[in-house]
């Protein structure tokens, strides 16, 4: 076990936490970028954004690449491309390098989880997935830590630009050392005949229950948290710089502990034999519930409601866990790489999407004023509580149908009790048929 943790878990850990430290680090940046280049917030949300926008793209390809070459040869490739793009990143001076800059580091950083997953899926146990997951999102998710105070220290010390090749240095470093001493490992056909196609994936139901939640819950909590909530906390809480860093910080801490406590939660659920599917939308529930308060902003310190929304950005160690009850093993990746198109899609659209409406409203002494925010993200609840309802009536109508006995198998005059068994045997086959549905 140790063996696997050092020469698989740890190396693509440390790939995600590189993919999560540039998913999160414009948030501290967005400032001194603005202020060097001229940029304005539509411009800080399409180069940040742009990063969702080329991860979703090559979630799919990257997915079969994934199942067809293994992790090891595909992360420490796109690995060596996100330490060229962060290299190009600290070297660029105008806009559109930057963000060339930035669909490299995308890309680069496109398999980071989804290999990481694909190998946990291959070599440890499938009923400590949830937990191995969240340990390897709550590792990785250090990576938003980093990029607050620690980061803070080296942006005084050497600016963004010389931050941006450490971190090239880093990423070219955990590209060898995945390459060298990762294992290979091929998948063994299941015993399943379903072709390990893409359309297996689409057209299954409960990928489409839980993907538009999956897609507007999570995807949203990434596009906030990775760079709304600085200019959320600036512009309305009138932060001062020590006091921002300190808040991201905190939130940072939250996101990684968030991980861990999920993965602990869904291996808990799972053993009890509940669906981890209720433990989701619960999560979801809590996200709109803080987002709702940002909107109405009580008098009050906003630091619990953005840590709500930091940790609702962790719950992909459930959403994966149950994906891979869903699939078998050789389709994982993809079926990963199907719901993260969905997920970075909606982080784009939220990401650019906010900073186009907050350029709606002048701008008042400097700050974007509340009621272009609260129009942000009133927009964004209203998704999510129709994702919400979407995934919760199937199961509304299930319980409903389970406690009644469908007409077509009620007694009829003259039927002796020996036809009960019959009877008892199609209920039970219809109720089962029902729970696969869903």
């Amino acid at each position: 076990m140790w063996r696997l943790i050092a020469c698989i878990f740890l190396p693509f850990a440390a790939g995600y936490y590189l993919a999560y430290l540039f998913r999160t680090i414009n948030t501290l940046i967005a400032g001194p970028l603005g202020s060097d280049l001229g940029l304005g917030a539509a411009d800080i949300g399409l180069l940040t954004s742009i990063y969702f926008l080329v991860v979703m793209a090559g979630q799919i390809p990257i997915g079969m690449l994934l199942d067809r070459y293994g992790p090891r040869r595909v992360q420490s490739l796109l690995l060596a491309v996100a330490a060229a793009g962060a290299a190009l990143f600290g070297l660029s001076t105008g806009f559109v390098a930057l963000l060339i800059a930035r669909a490299m580091i995308g890309l680069g950083s496109a398999a980071a989880l989804m290999s990481g997953l694909k190998m946990i899926v291959l070599w440890f146990p499938r009923e400590r997935l949830a937990l191995i997951n969240g340990f390897m999102i709550m590792l990785g998710s250090l990576g938003a830590v980093t990029a607050t105070a620690p980061a803070e220290v080296l942006l005084d010390w050497i600016s963004w630009r010389g931050l941006f090749a450490v971190v090239a240095a880093a990423s070219a470093l955990a590209a060898i050392l995945i390459y060298l001493v990762a294992p290979e490992r091929v998948d063994s056909p299941s015993g399943s005949t379903k072709p390990a196609t893409l359309k297996t994936i689409y057209s299954d139901q409960r990928f489409w229950r839980i993907a538009p939640l999956s897609a507007t819950y999570i995807g949203s909590a990434w596009a906030l948290q990775s760079l709304w909530a600085a200019p959320w906390l600036c512009d309305i809480e009138r932060l001062n710089r020590t006091s921002l860093v300190s808040e991201l910080f905190v939130m940072a801490t939250v996101l990684s502990l968030g991980a861990l406590v999920l993965g602990v939660l869904a291996t808990w659920v799972r053993s009890r034999g509940r669906n981890m599917e209720v433990l989701f939308a619960a999560v979801a529930a809590l996200l709109i519930g803080a987002e709702i308060v940002l909107i109405l902003h009580p008098p009050w310190p906003s630091l619990l409601p953005w840590c709500v929304v930091s940790v609702a950005g962790s719950a992909t160690a459930v959403t994966y866990a149950i994906i891979g009850d869903y699939f078998p093993p050789q389709l994982v990746a993809r079926a990963n790489g199907g719901l993260n198109v969905l997920q970075f899609g909606w982080a784009f659209i939220v990401q650019y999407g906010t900073g186009l409406i907050l350029e709606r409203w002048p701008v008042e002494a400097g700050h974007h004023p509340l009621i272009a925010y609260q129009a942000a993200f009133g927009l964004n609840v209203l998704l999510q509580l129709a994702a919400l309802a979407w995934f919760a009536v199937p199961r509304f109508q299930s319980r409903k149908a389970k406690g009644r006995t469908p007409a077509i198998l009620q007694p009829a005059c003259g039927w002796s009790s020996a036809h009960a068994p019959i009877l008892a045997s199609e209920a039970a086959i219809l109720e089962a048929d029902e729970h696969l549905e869903w």
